[in-house]
């Protein structure tokens, strides 16, 4: 996994509790086995010194609080019934108190750290307001607290989780940034899931992306505002971010237009978008230079909630995050904070009630029927939105690109 994790605050609460072994103290010396005889011999391969090892290890032992462990000895958890399972509508990702807390307390750094932002802007290309979004999302600024060892954290979760090779190689990283003078050991604080300083950066995301833009020497990005935001803001332009493009606009998709048309597999310019009757629900026109370039349909609930068409940038977003929500719910705090915009103008319908085994049983008969679908997991994404509509369509119903009740009957 090299995409940060969401800001562990805003989910701690929803943690599952962990699972425990019968006996810790074997448990225990099994870990300090495997740091000596496995985890080190790797170490030293990839450049890690005994000193570093020696250092780091000091002091750590299993940290039995955090969830998805799968001590030795013991079996996986069997995966969630989904049975009984409902996905929330989307609209419940919005909080509008939340929003509105963090637009304003944005605005305030956004201007505070006006002239760091621009020169962010120069080098990498992307605006301050996005940048400005993501540090309140992931961090609030900076001020959320990280009271887990990265380490500790990284090495019971190497040693006995479901992903104990993404761990590994994340430790790894760690190792790697602590034997290069990046960090010391007792100042690499994260998340319950490793995810370090103000972006929540990964070890190997830190390694990748993280930048000394106040040029003491190294990358900080515990302490740094510079280089935290610029950090974020290499983040994005390695991975694809499109200067001078906006990540996105609302828009009004006419009943003639099928929404089952999103995705970023059927990409048209905008001024294609808009020869079908689709505009901007703020009744402003498209810029002009994005006309040419490329946009892309996006019905989040179909047509039960706000439209858009989104560019590029959009998914450069979820790559940070790998959620459409998550990229929508950065796009309009940027907008909050650089624009004074609110909330978005489409109302989210009365969406999200239905069980995931529903959802999933309808993903299986469109499957069932030569429909692509994406992830068969009973969460409705772009593709099972869009089969969906064309399904629907097909059937003669009127294409609502969105799981509901009454589909359950006729689609089987």
């Amino acid at each position: 996994m090299r995409k940060t994790l969401i800001a562990f605050g805003a989910i701690l609460c929803l943690l599952p509790l962990p699972v425990m072994a019968q006996n810790k103290p074997d448990v225990e010396k099994q870990f300090q086995r495997w740091i000596a005889s496995d985890l080190g011999p790797e170490a030293r391969k990839t450049g890690i010194s005994e000193r570093t090892m020696k250092t780091a290890f000091s002091g750590i032992s299993l940290n039995w609080s955090l969830p998805d462990l799968v001590p030795p000895g013991s079996k996986p958890p069997k995966s969630q019934d989904q049975s009984q399972a409902e996905f929330s509508s989307p609209g419940a990702y919005f909080s509008e108190k939340r929003l509105q807390g963090l637009a304003a307390t944005g605005r305030g750094l956004a201007s505070t750290h006006a002239a760091t932002l621009k020169r962010i802007e120069a080098a990498y290309g992307v605006p301050g307001e996005i940048v400005v979004a993501i540090w309140g999302r992931e961090s609030g600024f900076g001020k959320a607290r990280l009271p887990y060892s990265a380490l500790e954290v990284l090495a019971t979760k190497a040693f006995m989780s479901t992903r104990k090779p993404m761990f590994r190689e994340e430790l790894i990283a760690a190792l790697t940034m602590i034997e290069r003078g990046d960090v010391d050991a007792a100042t690499m604080k994260g998340s319950w899931a490793g995810a370090l300083g103000q972006p929540q950066f990964m070890p190997t995301s830190y390694l990748k992306y993280a930048v000394d833009f106040d040029k003491d020497g190294h990358p900080d990005i515990w302490n740094s505002v510079p280089d935290a935001l610029a950090s974020i803001a290499h983040y994005l332009q390695q991975e694809g971010w499109q200067r001078g493009r906006d990540w996105g606009f609302e828009v009004s998709i006419p009943a003639k237009v099928s929404c089952a048309q999103e995705g970023p597999d059927l990409a048209k310019p905008i001024s294609a978008w808009a020869a079908t009757g689709i505009t901007r629900i703020s009744g402003k026109a498209f810029p002009t230079a994005d006309l040419k370039a490329s946009g892309m349909m996006l019905v989040p609930a179909g047509r039960n909630g706000p439209e858009f068409v989104v560019t590029p940038n959009f998914y450069v977003l979820k790559e940070y995050n790998n959620s459409d929500l998550y990229a929508l719910f950065i796009g309009n705090l940027a907008d909050r904070i650089a624009h004074g915009a609110g909330a978005f103008e489409g109302s989210w319908g009365d969406v999200g009630k239905m069980l995931r085994s529903d959802v999933l049983a309808m993903q299986k008969a469109l499957v069932a029927k030569g429909y692509d679908v994406g992830n068969v997991d009973g969460l409705p994404g772009f593709k099972t939105r869009r089969a969906l509509g064309d399904w629907q369509a097909k059937n003669g119903l009127t294409p609502t690109c969105y799981p509901d009740a009454s589909l359950k009957s006729r689609l089987k």
